[in-house]
């Protein structure tokens, strides 16, 4: 059901110099600044041969990220994203095996202008998994 690994995604404390240590230390293509309101963040993304790496800053004080970073100051990855082709019927047939998706339950659109979902921790070993319709 799920394809390839789409991004992790970590959670830094400050964006300006996450993206500086992956675009001159590591030498990676790094993208700008992108606000997502519906989400509570600010992610960049950093380009990958294989994969991305999308790091994520609180946007607003009602942020899912700000709960993150005040347990974990330093950062730290916060989610795994994975390709689906079909996200409701990927989303029914998890429900089924009893996975529990988080909110409501019907995809966002997400940082890629793609429907979106995430499935609880407590059910993937401790992982909060994003699952990207592609």
């Amino acid at each position: 059901m799920i394809g390839r690994l789409n991004h992790v995604a970590i959670a830094v404390p400050d964006l300006a110099a996450a993206s500086a240590q992956y675009r001159d230390t590591l030498g990676a293509k790094v993208g700008p600044p992108q606000d997502e309101p519906d989400h509570g963040v600010t992610v960049v993304f950093i380009e990958l041969p294989n994969t991305k790496i999308e790091l994520l800053h609180p946007l607003g004080a009602g942020s899912p990220i700000a709960g993150f970073l005040e347990k974990n100051p330093s950062g730290g990855i916060h989610h795994v994203c994975y390709e689906v082709d079909d996200i409701r019927a990927a989303r029914d047939r998890l429900q089924a095996a009893g996975a529990r998706v988080l909110g409501n339950g019907e995809p966002k659109i997400g940082a890629h202008g793609k429907p979106v979902l995430f499935l609880h921790p407590k059910d993937f070993t401790g992982t909060l998994v994003e699952l990207e319709e592609v």
